[in-house]
């Protein structure tokens, strides 16, 4: 939004006309939106610019996503921000809605270093879920095309990568490279959740993308578990052993 001529704000504010006065009440708190949505974004660079000032000039945010899911791979993107970048609405994932993530999905894999890494839901059954996430983090960096001089991890774990960390709890909703991860992170999944959801129709993976939803577990009780399911979850293994022993 440009910015309106305070003489004009003023002017409209003391005009006769109540019309006129409630136009300019309506711009007054636009801009009172916008000067806000344009500090939050300022300060969601503060941490990066705090470690850059310290020598740290390659600095890359990690998140994942599908850490909860009963079904598919747990994501984790790693994304080095270039300076001076602009992403209006730049938030944590979780934040923004599906629009505005599609949006910022491209204006991110655009201008920046950004590189995926999952772990299966073999490697989940296998390792556990933590571990898993932590092998998704650490392929994630590891396929930067640039070495990152200090990593920025949301969560309360390191990644296991020979380099300088911080691990920022709710890092997504308070830094920018970590806040860019998350979005990569989530629109990633979410399309390999939809095209699961094309492969196995009955059970919806393209909506709740894997959660333990109602309709999901429904269609667990009714069909079985598919090879996408993680059997090591309890939820998954109760209905598993609930059906065998169920069936004559």
């Amino acid at each position: 939004m440009r910015e309106v001529d305070p003489r004009l704000l003023r002017a409209l504010g003391r005009d006769p006309r109540q019309g006129v006065r409630r136009l300019a009440a309506r711009l007054r708190a636009s801009e009172a939106r916008a000067a806000s949505e344009a500090a939050r974004l300022e300060g969601l660079f503060a941490v990066e610019r705090e470690h850059q000032a310290h020598g740290f000039a390659v600095i890359a945010g990690v998140d994942e996503v599908g850490v909860a899911p009963l079904a598919g791979p747990v994501v984790a993107a790693a994304v080095v921000l270039p300076a001076g970048i602009s992403l209006p609405h730049l938030d944590d994932s979780k934040r923004l809605t599906p629009e505005q993530r599609d949006a910022l999905y491209p204006q991110i894999t655009a201008c920046a270093a950004a590189s995926i890494g999952m772990a299966t839901v073999e490697e989940i059954d296998r390792l556990n879920i933590l571990q898993a996430t932590r092998l998704a983090h650490r392929r994630a960096i590891l396929g930067l095309s640039v070495r990152p001089h200090l990593v920025l991890i949301d969560g309360r774990f390191a990644a296991d990568v020979p380099v300088p960390q911080l691990v920022i709890v709710d890092g997504d909703a308070t830094c920018a490279s970590i806040a860019a991860a998350s979005v990569v992170a989530k629109v990633t999944r979410d399309r390999m959740m939809a095209v699961l959801g094309r492969e196995f129709p009955q059970y919806g993976f393209g909506r709740h993308k894997g959660y333990g939803t109602k309709q999901h577990l429904e269609a667990i009780r009714r069909y079985g578990v598919t090879p996408m399911h993680r059997r090591s979850f309890f939820s998954v293994r109760a209905y598993q052993e609930s059906l065998a022993l169920m069936t004559p």
